[in-house]
């Protein structure tokens, strides 16, 4: 057995703390530009985009481009400002995505827009995609301009897609993987990526950084994806089923339509549709789930994506940041167990 593959089977829990501490101090500059820049003269918008960003995120993808540039030995400070851009694009993301799924609960909490309204949540967002590119601009590299830029327009095509696809039963299992390949690790891997500009590497260090983060971003949607069916509100800071009930195609719904029998088949094309939405039938679709093994199955894809992830950064040099890039992606596949 390889070192990397034994690393994905550590006999103690993963942790975000090696990461988080290997950044905390770089983490203060940033979380200071996030405060300075939300803040605005028309007092919703900073009662608004806080209530998000200090509602409890590990602020995992600003995390990374801090991780990737110390990775890389960087030691200048231009990361600071873009670190948290890629917070804000994450932040306006989440205000948008809570609009269009009608969700009502996110990290243990109340949403924005239940609070305030889907216009305040849609227009507060759109404020800090704003501030978000004002950043970039500030930072003067046309390179990461255009990496970011491209990453928020991948997004917003991947939370398209998943809206075409939302309540239909026969979406692949390649559109699946697109939409979540846009719609989440599209924003890892930029985030990733913008330290190897920074830090002013060659294309191949780029484009290991980006493996990195795009890998992981699919391991950790894919997670995401698992214990939506598998785990409580508390663990995941929604409310247990929500992609059930909103008629959200997953790997998980896709593998186990794909292996059921008619009847079974049929009890999901009505549920997907909405009409089969009760706690007695998300506990069926669960039972469903487990029987075809389309969770464990999931979760092994997941385990898959995130071991690319760790093969992708095996070239660079040993150390801290190594470890604490290889556990992050161990923690984000163990949240499922």
């Amino acid at each position: 057995m390889t070192a990397s593959i034994h690393q994905l089977r550590r006999e103690t829990p993963p942790s975000l703390d090696p990461m988080m501490a290997l950044v905390a101090e770089d983490m203060n500059s940033v979380n200071s530009v996030i405060l300075e820049r939300m803040q605005s003269r028309i007092p919703l918008i900073p009662e608004l985009a806080g209530h998000l960003i200090a509602g409890g995120g590990k602020r995992m993808r600003p995390m990374l481009t801090l991780a990737c540039a110390r990775l890389l030995e960087y030691s200048g400070v231009r990361h600071h400002k873009l670190a948290a851009a890629v917070e804000f694009i994450h932040t306006a993301t989440l205000l948008h995505d809570d609009v269009v799924d009608g969700s009502g609960m996110r990290r243990g909490r109340k949403t924005a827009n239940i609070i305030w309204g889907n216009s305040a949540s849609v227009l507060v967002g759109d404020f800090l995609f704003s501030r978000s590119f004002e950043l970039m601009v500030e930072d003067g590299s046309l390179k990461v301009l255009k990496i970011l830029s491209h990453a928020s327009a991948v997004i917003a095509e991947g939370e398209v897609n998943q809206l075409t696809a939302q309540r239909r039963i026969d979406t692949s299992e390649e559109q699946y993987l697109e939409i979540i390949g846009a719609k989440t690790a599209a924003l890892f891997a930029a985030a990733c990526r913008i330290a190897a500009v920074v830090a002013e590497r060659d294309d191949a260090q780029e484009q290991a950084l980006d493996a990195y983060g795009r890998n992981l971003g699919i391991a950790f949607q894919l997670v995401d994806d698992a214990i939506d069916y598998a785990s409580d509100g508390a663990t995941m800071g929604k409310d247990l089923g929500d992609d059930f009930r909103d008629g959200k195609v997953t790997l998980p719904v896709i593998l186990a339509y794909a292996r059921g029998s008619d009847e079974e088949r049929a009890f999901w094309k009505a549920a997907i549709s909405g009409h089969r939405t009760s706690d007695e039938d998300l506990a069926h679709a669960t039972r469903l789930l487990e029987r075809t093994g389309a969770i464990s199955d999931t979760l092994e894809r997941a385990r898959h994506y995130g071991q690319r992830a760790i093969d992708a950064i095996g070239p660079f040099a040993k150390g801290k940041a190594k470890d604490a890039l290889v556990e992050a992606v161990e923690f984000a596949i163990a949240r499922a167990y």
